[in-house]
C-alpha cells in the first residue's frame, strides 16, 4: 500500500532550477511530519541543494538523497516504489518524462508534474491511463502555471452560476515575469514537434470521446478587443484549454453544453502584432536543426531568473462566466507565475494528494478532476487569491 511506504514525497529534478524552488517550499511549508526526499543525477548537485535547505532549518539537513536517471529503469522504479507521491520537474517530458510516468501507474503511485507540453499529456493517457486506473495511480499532470491557475479559475467561475444550464466561460491573463532555461527548451521542443502533436490529440480524441448527451468545446473566438477590459484579447496556443475542457468534460456540474475560450489579454494592438510575429519566428524556427539548435543556446537549461527578478513578477488571470441568465466576473492572482507560484502549486498539489481527503480516482486525471475544491482552498491558504469581482 502506497499510505506505507517510506516517504510521503520524492521530489525527482530538485537539482534544476524549479526543482530546487519546489525543494525550498516544501522545507519551509511541508510541516515537520512530511517524510519526504530528493531525487536527481547528481548526487554533488543534490548535496548542495540539502545545504542550503539546511539553511531554511537545520533538520534539513539530513534529508535523503536518491540518485535517479531516467535512463536507469531500476533507479526510477526504486523511486516510484518508496513513496506516496512523486514530484517531477525533469523536461522537456517528451523526451525525459514517461520512465517516471510508466512507475508511476505500475507501482500505484500519484504523481505530479508542470508540463505544458500536450503531446506528452496525450502520450501518457493512451499508454498509461489504463493502467493507471487498475493500480490506482493518480497521474495529474500541468500542475503549475499550465494550468492550475485556469483550471481551478474555471472550476470556482462555474461554481458562481446556475447547475444544469449552458454555461460559457472566457479567461483572460495577464502577468509580468522572466522565463527559465527549461521553459525555452520545453517550448521549442514542443513546436518542433508539432505533427506528432496533432496526431496523437487526434489518437487521443478517438479512444476519449465526449460524454454522451454534453457538449463541450471552444468559444472559437479569434484576435478582438474586449470592451469590458479594455485590451486585445489574443487566443493562447497553449495546454491550458485543453486540460478546461478535459476537466469540463468529466465534471456535470460544467452543464449540458460549456464553452470556454482562452486568451492573453494586451493593451496595445502593436504588442498583439508583436506578440504574433514573434511566435510564428520562433515555431518556424524550431521545424530546422540549424535555428532550432541556436534559440535553445538563447538561455541554458536550469538557468532561471533571480530572486529580485521573481520578487516582481505577477499574474492576473480574469473570467468571465455567463449561464442561466446569470453573469459573474471572477480572478485568480499571484505572485511571479513561471517560478515562485508555479513552485507553489506544484507542491501543494503533492501535499494534497499525500495527505487530504479526496475521490479515490484512478487515471490520468486534470488537476480539478484529481484535487478541485480541497486544492483551491490549499492554494488560497497559501497565498493565491480566488475572488468574485462582480456578479
Amino acid at each position: 500500500m502506497a499510505a506505507k511506504r517510506e516517504f510521503d514525497i520524492v521530489l525527482f529534478g530538485a537539482t534544476g532550477f524549479t526543482g530546487a524552488l519546489t525543494a525550498e517550499y516544501l522545507a519551509r511549508h511541508g510541516g515537520p511530519s512530511l517524510r519526504w526526499a530528493l531525487a536527481g543525477r547528481s548526487l554533488d548537485k543534490l548535496q548542495k541543494v540539502r545545504e542550503r535547505l539546511a539553511a531554511v532549518a537545520p533538520g534539513f539537513g539530513a534529508i535523503k538523497l536518491l540518485l535517479a536517471d531516467v535512463t536507469d529503469p531500476a533507479s526510477i522504479q526504486h523511486i516510484a516504489e518508496s513513496a506516496r507521491v512523486v514530484i517531477t520537474t525533469v523536461g522537456p517530458y517528451i523526451q525525459y518524462g514517461e520512465p517516471l510516468v510508466a512507475a508511476c501507474a505500475h507501482a500505484g503511485t500519484d504523481y505530479v508534474d508542470l508540463t505544458g507540453e500536450p503531446e506528452f499529456v496525450d502520450l501518457m493517457w493512451l499508454r498509461y491511463h489504463e493502467l493507471a486506473v487498475k493500480t490506482g495511480a493518480r497521474i495529474v499532470h500541468c500542475c503549475g502555471f499550465d494550468s492550475i491557475p485556469h483550471d481551478l479559475g474555471v472550476w470556482f467561475t462555474v461554481g458562481q452560476l446556475p447547475a444544469n444550464v449552458p454555461i460559457k466561460v472566457e479567461g483572460f491573463v495577464r502577468a509580468g515575469g522572466t522565463f527559465s532555461g527549461g521553459t525555452l527548451h520545453s517550448a521549442v521542443t514542443a513546436f518542433s514537434r508539432f505533427r506528432s502533436s496533432m496526431h496523437l490529440g487526434k489518437q487521443r480524441r478517438q479512444a476519449q470521446p465526449l460524454p454522451a448527451g454534453r457538449k463541450i468545446g471552444s468559444t472559437g473566438e479569434s484576435v478582438h478587443f474586449e470592451k469590458e477590459l479594455d485590451g486585445w484579447a489574443v487566443p493562447m496556443p497553449t495546454i491550458d484549454p485543453q486540460i478546461v475542457r478535459r476537466s469540463a468534460a468529466a465534471l456535470d456540474r460544467y452543464g449540458p453544453d460549456f464553452r470556454y475560450g482562452h486568451f492573453l489579454l494586451l493593451k496595445k494592438l502593436t504588442s498583439v502584432l508583436v506578440l504574433l510575429g514573434g511566435v510564428a519566428a520562433v515555431f518556424a524556427g524550431a521545424q530546422f536543426r540549424l535555428t532550432r539548435d541556436r534559440l535553445l543556446r538563447i538561455k541554458e537549461a536550469g538557468a532561471g531568473p533571480s530572486p529580485e527578478q521573481r520578487s516582481k513578477g505577477w499574474f492576473k488571470v480574469t473570467f468571465i462566466g455567463t449561464g442561466g441568465g446569470k453573469n459573474v466576473e471572477t480572478q485568480v492572482s499571484g505572485g511571479d507565475p513561471g517560478y515562485g507560484e508555479t513552485a507553489k502549486m506544484l507542491a501543494e498539489s503533492a501535499l494534497c494528494l499525500a495527505f487530504d481527503e479526496l475521490p479515490r480516482l484512478g487515471g490520468v486525471l486534470t488537476p480539478v478532476q484529481a484535487m478541485a475544491s480541497v486544492l483551491l482552498e490549499r492554494l488560497q491558504l497559501a497565498g493565491i487569491r480566488f475572488e468574485v469581482l462582480n456578479r
